[in-house]
């Protein structure tokens, strides 16, 4: 665990000492809160419209018109931005040779794995937090249900996880970031096609609503728990972790 911290320190080291992090961290704050801050003007219009209806103005939702978009929107968002946040994590170690060293030190392939991957998480986590102070505001002004606000970060942290691990998994593969900023880019956009394909009917409808990231994300961003939602996120980041583990082991054998 020792070694895992050390490399997890490193790696925070060097995302604060340039302006990666600060970057992408800036710009999911500032694209999200204008997000939030349109949907929350826009419910405000609803209501006051709403005020002579009672029954249309008893089935607005704050969930519903703002919460519910708003993680939508911002996994897209997280899909966007996190590539740049893995780009780096092997690309660089193979561009200035310094991934010989790593190897030549009595570190395994999963303490190096684990070490940069838990550094990028760090990452995530800090930039989904810094949307809490906005996020909660309303709270101060009426009454959203809390759980589905709480899930809703939940899926943004499980899908961001999972979205960091293939983006590991791209930067293992060359030793160029925009190469592997590029394909991470390319692997998740694809992930977010078979969304749109679970509304095309056919037998593979189910099939396709099963492997998709976002179909399971819905779930979540409506509060509704699901313990098949939390695995299939879990097993699709092993899935990431192993196949840069796959990686890093045939260039241990080829050295």
């Amino acid at each position: 665990m020792r070694n895992i911290w050390a490399i997890t320190k490193k790696e925070l080291k060097i995302y604060f000492s340039s302006p990666t992090a600060y970057v992408v961290i800036s710009l999911f704050i500032l694209i999200t809160g204008f997000m939030f801050y349109v949907m929350v003007s826009n419910f405000s219009i609803l209501s006051v419209q709403a005020g002579g209806n009672p029954y249309f103005s008893t089935r607005l939702n704050l969930n519903q018109y703002v919460y519910s978009p708003f993680f939508s929107n911002a996994a897209i968002i997280l899909l966007l931005l996190l590539p740049l946040v893995t780009m780096r994590l092997f690309a660089e170690e193979k561009r200035q040779h310094t991934d010989e060293l790593l190897f030549t030190l009595p570190l395994t392939n999963t303490q190096i794995i684990l070490g940069k991957y838990i550094a990028s998480v760090i990452v995530l986590l800090l930039m989904i937090l810094a949307t809490a102070p906005f996020a909660f505001y309303p709270f101060f002004l009426t009454k959203p249900e809390l759980l589905p606000v709480l899930t809703g970060y939940l899926g943004l942290f499980l899908l961001g996880a999972a979205f960091l691990s293939f983006g590991l998994f791209a930067s293992s593969l060359t030793e160029n970031q925009i190469v592997a900023a590029v394909f991470s880019f390319g692997i998740l956009l694809l992930l977010w096609l078979i969304y749109w394909l679970t509304y095309v009917s056919g037998f593979l409808q189910g099939f396709l609503k099963y492997i998709s990231f976002f179909s399971h994300f819905d779930n979540l961003s409506k509060g509704i728990i699901d313990t098949s939602d939390i695995v299939f996120y879990l097993s699709f980041s092993f899935v990431g972790l192993f196949l840069t583990y796959a990686i890093l082991e045939v260039r241990r054998w080829w050295r």
